[in-house]
């Protein structure tokens, strides 16, 4: 297989926000698609022409127009659409578990399947974030073992890390560099040409599949650290008074200076998890990487500590926390701060409320989380209201609910302090009050 066409068929691994995306921008360039996933209502709704996904503009249309076309088709039988694709993109999940370690149980699982069904020539591409070295020894390798073929020569391995944002992902896919690194040099060479083809993008060929691992870690890494230097100026700030937010614009102004904007904390399946992909594989956990993720995870606790200076005892205290997600305007919860948040309330015995237009009330209960409707009467009781995700829908929030509020706590900067004031409460930003 030297290079790719429109006959060769492409098998995605995880139909998700980012796996159902990448799926459909490849079947609508007239690829046969076998998309694959473990719920089997995800797939009855992908082979109805419909999209399970909501947020991601151009994604319904696409599915539909693939299904029409019938270009796109969703299985739970993994092993079925790999005996029928010569591509397979991987895009399963790698988190971390509660104590931050490598958690590979659905990828694992995926490269079973995948090696007790490979035929020859096949081109696998890992597009999940994973620690340096993984494509290559420990999933290269076990589909060597299982299915008795040699990666580089008899199968074809490569690693090109998905780079996509929120509701932005067809346009990312489309603008963002392709970022491609195989185990030999033809496993890159096939991966690059089935890109180009498949995706119609820039491609930056790297030397191999650690160096693509490595850059998309970096990444992430990045902007943790820029996040925590944010967050550290931003308490400093408070204690100089003066406001963060004035600094990082005329900072920022200086061409060479890129500070982040500090927050209550880092959440999501990216920036919280994949600095565990180098500090658990021998990055010195003394450096720099490491500390920032000690910054931005004490960011919630500081912050209620933010609200115990003003108010003293938070015992008993109404708490209104306004976003579940982990940002504005997704409906995705991994490593949300609101959760965190949770936690550190009821240990001061604070009685505490979530509402999140994004998500239904039985949704939030059952994350053990108790729903506030916005239209309750007892928001007049609220002592506290916390901003952890900056949803557009709470950009125009009629403040005179909150007949009782005592603090307005912007977690994300993004309210404006003195109309707040006006409105009978004490405002506190992340270094800008």
């Amino acid at each position: 297989m030297d290079s790719l066409n429109n006959d060769f068929t492409t098998t995605v691994i995880g139909l998700g926000k980012i796996g159902l995306t990448i799926a459909s921008v490849i079947a609508g360039k007239g690829i046969k698609v076998f998309g694959v996933d473990k719920n089997p209502m995800v797939v009855n709704s992908v082979n109805q022409g419909k999209c399970h996904i909501s947020g991601e503009p151009g994604l319904e249309e696409l599915v539909m127009k693939n299904h029409y076309a019938k270009t796109l088709n969703a299985l739970t039988d993994t092993k079925k659409a790999v005996r029928n694709s010569n591509v397979v993109i991987v895009i399963v999940p790698v988190l971390i578990t509660a104590d931050n370690l490598v958690d590979y149980q659905y990828i694992d699982d995926a490269v079973q399947q995948i090696g007790q069904s490979i035929k020859k020539d096949t081109l696998v591409i890992f597009e999940t974030t994973l620690p340096t070295g993984d494509t290559r020894n420990r999933f290269g390798s076990k589909i060597e073992e299982l299915s008795g073929l040699k990666m580089g020569t008899d199968f074809y391995l490569a690693y090109s890390p998905e780079r996509v944002y929120s509701n932005k992902i067809i346009k990312n896919l489309k603008d963002y560099p392709k970022v491609v690194g195989g185990v030999n040099e033809k496993s890159k060479d096939i991966a690059v040409s089935f890109y180009r083809q498949a995706l119609e993008c820039e491609v930056i060929e790297m030397s191999s599949t650690e160096a693509a691992e490595f850059a998309k870690v970096a990444e992430s890494v990045y902007r943790d650290v820029n996040i925590a230097l944010a967050n550290e100026l931003s308490v400093y700030a408070e204690e100089k008074g003066v406001n963060i937010l004035e600094i990082i614009k005329a900072s920022n102004s200086q061409p060479f200076s890129h500070i982040h904007n500090p927050g209550i904390g880092v959440g999501g399946h990216c920036i919280p998890i994949y600095p565990y992909f180098f500090l658990n594989y021998g990055l010195n956990s003394d450096g720099l990487v490491n500390k920032a993720r000690e910054i931005n995870d004490s960011m919630a606790a500081y912050s209620v500590g933010l609200l115990e200076e003003e108010l003293g005892d938070l015992d008993s205290k109404n708490i209104l926390i306004l976003g579940l997600s982990f940002r504005g305007n997704v409906k995705e919860h991994t490593k949300s701060i609101t959760l965190r948040l949770k936690e550190i309330l009821h240990e001061r015995n604070a009685k505490v409320v979530v509402n999140d237009p994004f998500y239904t009330s039985k949704e939030v209960n059952d994350m053990g989380v108790q729903y506030k409707s916005l239209n309750e009467d007892s928001v007049r009781d609220i002592d506290v209201v916390i901003l952890q995700a900056n949803h557009s829908e709470y950009k125009g929030l009629d403040l005179s609910m909150f007949k009782n509020c005592k603090v307005f706590l912007d977690g994300r900067n993004s309210f404006n302090g003195k109309e707040i004031e006006q409105h009978g409460m004490k405002y506190i930003g992340i270094g800008a009050r």
